[in-house]
């Protein structure tokens, strides 16, 4: 596969990430130390008893079946302990009974808190990101892909729940026996605990092989998921597309493709996993057959083997065997602790590269309050290109407005008009003249790159973006409904409506008949992105939205282009009413709905090409005279001249 299929729209961001998962706990965990502080101290508690028995067990053999030793414990005076041996048996049997209830109950409790700081952190790692999501520019969305975001929001906070929950915390297991069964056997025996512990600089140096060679390996497993939920987020929105013209064959291919590369992508991944884990875990083996064979022949041969010296009990060395065997499930757990920490910290990355995403249209330090505003807009001289808000994002803050320019797609190019409150202004002209970017400036979805876009005399980087999207309402041709009801659907933005305001909403839109011909009227589900609804039905929903929200300045970009030419007319009328006195910029293909505007503007290639009235751009027989005669009479002969 090539090199940019590998790529991902993430990718820029997050190679500036520095130290993610260090970020990680720096960020998230204040606030919930006391969980995780809690569950660090249940753990440490729960697998420190359980050392206890096998080593009640070492002590009992010696002193009270083999007569070999004393009945002590290390750290217990002799006074607590019993004198006679049925007592001492008693306690033994009690001892390793409240072992065993300790353990229990600090796993239990290490559980929850464990459960309740990391998915504390995934909860709020998730929000944190959809909120920056919510805040980055239009230029994001623009390039990024909707299945890449999902993975980052979906499975990547989940990966930092898994590693926070499990690998952490088994990474504390981890330390807490290794230390304590160290420790245990040094103080039983130092020269045995040599020989069971050689094998660890071993695994450590096996460990480090393994975290350095499969790192890259799980970064291209994270971006091979987001482009699978990319390609099945497309596949799943294009079904009547993918229906229409016979096309599930090609779509299973895609997927199968997209499929396959994961499957490559974590294959790569468990191939070293099972390298990983059988040698640790033979590594572990051999330091078991190790301490048996030395320590069996100790006993055997009632004599130290080789160079070691001393004495060696049965009961310590029934420890020896049973801690030396409790210390390889943890050992061995290191490979699934490594795979979570690398998983976890690839998706770090792609989180707070999503985080780091630079905003490029936010509030001024010191914005301008809109107050009272009448809706007076101006466009002077503007000038906007995309840029490469790729690369303008990937951390390099010193690239000059020269760098910016050469990365720029001209769009509009001095743009120059005015619409005093009550004035209507259209836009016509060919698809991709421009139209709808030049609008959506003015609602700052975009920032020009020369010249100012104003309202009421402010520019309009200097208010916040609160006060500007209040005064203007904006319905676009590519209508948008989110799944819940016709009512939910129409007061969004203005949540606080009440019924009323929804049903006179919906009556200036042309909307209230029909849904009050719906089976539960206002409280119709929609479905996802409105779809059981017609476009013309959701058109009007849109419309009323627009009707509820009250703006001192009106958007309406195709806002009838999926209705009948009935409904169009009546909505027409109440697009009329709605318009008398406030400001209203439109963009219309059908130039009937705009011939009585103040001001009709033909864009062309991103410039203004003619303005003026109907009636007066008719008797210039331009542009306009021409788009007017292939919609209005000689079609023919208005086509050729268009294309000439």
């Amino acid at each position: 596969m090539s090199t940019h299929d590998d790529e991902t729209p993430f990718d820029a961001y997050r190679e500036e990430v520095d130290r993610p998962l260090s970020r990680l706990f720096l960020e998230y965990t204040p606030g919930r130390a006391g969980w995780f502080s809690a569950g660090m101290v249940a753990n440490f508690v729960a697998r420190m008893a359980s050392l206890v028995p096998p080593l009640l067990l070492g002590v009992a053999i010696d002193a009270l079946f083999t007569n070999e030793g004393p009945f002590e414990l290390p750290l217990v005076p002799d006074a607590w302990l019993p004198a006679g041996e049925a007592e001492q048996f008693w306690f033994t049997v009690i001892a390793i009974a409240g072992s065993f209830l300790i353990v229990a109950l600090f796993t239990w409790i290490y559980g929850v808190t464990a459960n309740m700081f990391a998915h504390g952190v995934m909860h709020a790692v998730r929000v944190d990101s959809f909120e920056k999501m919510q805040q980055l520019d239009m230029t994001f969305f623009d390039d990024k892909q909707t299945g890449e975001v999902m993975a980052v929001l979906n499975n990547d906070t989940q990966n930092l729940e898994m590693f926070l929950d499990n690998a952490l915390m088994n990474s504390a297991r981890l330390v807490v026996m290794v230390g304590g069964i160290t420790a245990v056997l040094f103080y039983l025996n130092w020269q045995l605990a040599f020989v069971t512990l050689f094998a660890i600089p071993a695994m450590v140096v096996f460990t480090v092989w393994f975290m350095h060679v499969v790192e890259p390996r799980y970064v291209r497993e994270r971006s091979a998921v987001g482009r699978l939920n990319t390609r099945l987020e497309n596949a799943i929105a294009g079904m009547g597309l993918t229906k229409t013209t016979s096309s599930e064959e090609y779509e299973v291919g895609r997927v199968r493709k997209s499929s396959r590369n994961l499957f490559e992508k974590t294959m790569d991944v468990l191939k070293m996993s099972y390298l990983y884990r059988p040698g640790m875990e033979l590594l572990a083996g051999v330091a078991f057959a190790a301490t048996f064979l030395v320590g069996g022949l100790w006993l055997v041969n009632d004599a130290a083997p080789g160079p070691l010296t001393g004495t060696l009990s049965v009961g310590d060395f029934v420890v020896f065997l049973m801690l030396t065997q409790r210390i390889v499930d943890p050992l061995a757990e290191v490979s699934n602790i490594v795979d979570q920490y690398q998983n976890a910290k690839a998706s770090s990355e792609r989180v707070f590269g999503l985080m780091d995403i630079p905003v490029h249209v936010e509030d001024p330090d010191d914005p301008i309050p809109l107050e009272n505003p009448k809706g007076r807009v101006e466009y002077d001289d503007v000038t906007f290109g995309y840029v490469d808000n790729e690369l303008r994002g990937a951390g390099d803050s010193t690239a000059s407005e020269d760098d910016e320019q050469e990365l720029e797609e001209t769009v509009l190019e001095n743009v120059s008009f005015e619409a005093d409150p009550g004035e209507t202004v259209a836009f016509v002209g060919p698809t991709g003249a421009g139209k709808s970017t030049a609008l959506k400036l003015l609602l700052r979805l975009y920032d020009v790159q020369e010249g100012a876009v104003r309202l009421d005399g402010h520019d309009v980087r200097d208010v916040t973006l609160s006060d500007l999207r209040s005064t203007v309402g904006y319905v676009s041709q590519d209508t948008f409904l989110f799944d819940g009801t016709i009512a939910d659907n129409i007061q969004y933005g203005r949540f606080e409506a009440d019924d009323e305001a929804v049903r006179d909403a919906a009556k200036a839109a042309q909307a209230h008949e029909f849904i009050e011909d719906l089976s539960e009227g206002y409280e119709t589900r929609v479905g996802e992105r409105g779809v059981k609804l017609s476009g013309g039905q959701r058109q009007r929903i849109a419309l009323a939205r627009a009707v509820l929200i009250d703006p001192e300045v009106l958007i309406l970009d195709e806002a009838t282009s999926a209705v009948d030419t009935k409904t169009e007319l009546l909505i027409q009328r109440s697009i009329d009413r709605l318009t008398e006195d406030r400001t209203t910029l439109v963009i219309a293909h059908r130039l009937s709905t705009v011939k009585d505007a103040d001001a009709i503007l033909v864009l062309e290639d991103g410039r203004i090409v003619e303005r003026g009235t109907h009636e007066e751009l008719l008797e210039a027989e331009g542009r306009y005279e021409m788009l007017w005669g292939a919609q209005a009479g000689d079609r023919e002969t208005a086509a050729d001249t268009l294309v000439e």
